[in-house]
């Protein structure tokens, strides 16, 4: 008799990597300006490069800003891993001007840099420090997801999570972390 091979044993779960963040934007140029000019992220050439719609990579996931009416703003905020908070200040301070008539802005925080997208999405860009975020397993790129909930909700979604996606979930603090990749995690 075989036994039955239980994938939630594995050590990411049922849910394999966060790979990309979808975020409709309203202007091509002003989202290379932010997120490759700005935040340093590289614009994927193999992914439709047209004018329409960019892939910008982050480590192993990726941004998808496909153009549209109207932006999309994420009800939280997404966290990346970087390498040199002193080089991402300089290019965040290269276009601030340009995108002076946008939500853009951005603010240094101990460990964290705060910025926001011309069309309000917050992304926090953490230190690439052992103590950081992950404990040093991740070391740049997208991190996780946060999501605000409703107070209360964190242990229902850690659930729903363990029980439909077979995952591995947990609720603490008011805050539901759902692994979503190696050193990934979906936040609620």
């Amino acid at each position: 008799m075989t036994e039955r091979y239980d994938r939630t044993a594995e050590d990411v779960g049922n849910i394999v990597a966060l790979e990309h963040v979808n975020l409709r934007v309203e202007d091509q140029g002003l989202a290379t300006l932010f997120y490759v000019s700005g935040l340093g992220l590289t614009r994927d050439p193999y992914m439709m490069t047209s004018i329409d719609n960019m892939w910008v990579n982050v480590g192993r996931s990726q941004f998808h800003l496909p153009t549209g009416r109207p932006a999309q703003v994420l009800r939280g905020r997404v966290g990346l891993v970087i390498d040199d908070r002193e080089h991402l200040l300089q290019r965040l301070g290269t276009v601030k001007k340009l995108l002076g008539h946008t939500r853009f802005a951005f603010r240094e925080q101990e460990g964290v840099v705060e910025t926001t997208c011309p069309w309000g999405n917050t992304i926090l860009c953490h230190d690439a420090h052992p103590d950081d975020v992950s404990g040093g397993a991740f070391t740049l790129g997208m991190a996780y997801v946060e999501f605000d909930v409703a107070p209360g909700a964190a242990q229902p979604i850690a659930e729903f999570y363990r029980r439909i996606f077979g995952t591995m979930a947990s609720s603490s603090g008011g805050v539901a972390r759902v692994s979503a990749g190696i050193a990934q995690a979906l936040l609620f």
